[in-house]
């Protein structure tokens, strides 16, 4: 799909130094609201099952000031789905999943709002487990093939803008990078990371895997937009540094989880209060961030607390 006329509006705002929100959690605000998560595939049915309850979340973010929402699409690639016998309705899932949040925009009268899409390099974690597992038997050619079918639904479904979302696994991170480098449609990549025990910053899916060598992936691949996403507040701003060091000319955005993950479900345990969200947008933004948001365990209070920091930031431009 070509560039709409929204992203190139939003990209001027870039340009010109604003701070743009990004919504909070997805999946994690659908089972607050009752949605229940499926072993396995996590919430990609939900708006199969329950659409209106999709569209009542993304248009919760946009009322509490989101620039950019993300479609539900996180956990709905072909690797997913096809263990467990929904290959089949791999386009149909991900197009209501985008039409939901299309939706949400038409009925806000906000038209100047990103519909994001979500592509991961997500596998499916096992009940009770936290994380991804690193090594599968999925071979590059399949990934290829399920990242580009991924990137075309969500072309035809009329996304503004691809979000590339836990990048934390190279040989994963590669055929996604591939596939969305043959689309018209820009793309946007998030890491995620955590510290080893040593306090380095390290791949979330992997500590053997320096945060350099995935940063280094991102820059090869010639994003404009790079950031942190789905790792601890406070460790993102050491990991934007890092990528302002090999990157000084990438736009940097951060949004961070708060909880943790036990397979299917979040635990909305310790969930930082927006206040605290706040603050550490503010120190973010001092280090050049101009996207701001959150991910899982964070909802529509957290997003308004950022458009006010928004607000205060871009009315001093």
């Amino acid at each position: 799909m070509p560039i709409t006329p929204r992203y190139t509006q939003a990209e001027n705002r870039l340009k010109k130094g604003e701070v743009l929100v990004l919504d909070a959690g997805v999946a994690t605000e659908l089972e607050r609201r009752g949605l229940p998560m499926t072993d396995g595939v996590w919430s990609a049915r939900a708006a199969l099952d329950h659409f209106e309850t999709v569209v009542a979340m993304h248009r919760a973010y946009i009322d509490a000031g989101a620039d950019i929402i993300t479609a539900n699409t996180y956990a709905s690639s072909r690797i997913v789905l096809e263990p467990h016998g929904l290959a089949d309705q791999t386009r149909e899932i991900n197009t209501r999943s985008i039409e939901a949040a299309r939706e949400a925009r038409e009925r806000s009268g906000r038209d100047d709002v990103l519909v994001a899409g979500s592509l991961s390099h997500f596998v499916s974690i096992p009940t009770g487990q936290s994380i991804q597992p690193k090594n599968d038997a999925l071979s590059e050619s399949t990934l290829r093939s399920a990242f580009d079918e991924m990137r075309e639904i969500q072309e035809d479904a009329g996304v503004d803008v691809m979000l590339l979302e836990m990048m934390s696994l190279p040989h994963r991170m590669k055929p996604l990078f591939d596939a969305v480098a043959l689309g018209t449609t820009p793309a946007w990549c998030g890491y995620s990371v955590l510290k080893d025990e040593s306090g380095s910053i390290v791949a979330r899916h992997d500590p053997e895997v320096a945060f350099r060598e995935i940063v280094m992936a991102g820059i090869a691949a010639e994003f404009e937009v790079q950031g942190v996403m789905h790792s601890a507040a406070d460790l993102t701003g050491d990991a934007l540094l890092e990528i302002h060091a090999h990157a000084p000319a990438a736009t940097l955005m951060a949004y961070p989880d708060s909880g943790f993950f036990k397979a299917p479900n979040w635990q909305f345990i310790d969930v930082m209060p927006p206040g605290t969200l706040a603050e550490f947008s503010n120190a973010w933004i001092k280090q050049g961030a101009q996207i701001i948001g959150g991910c899982c365990g964070l909802g529509p209070e957290h997003t308004a607390a950022q458009r006010a920091v928004a607000d205060l930031v871009n009315g001093a431009n």
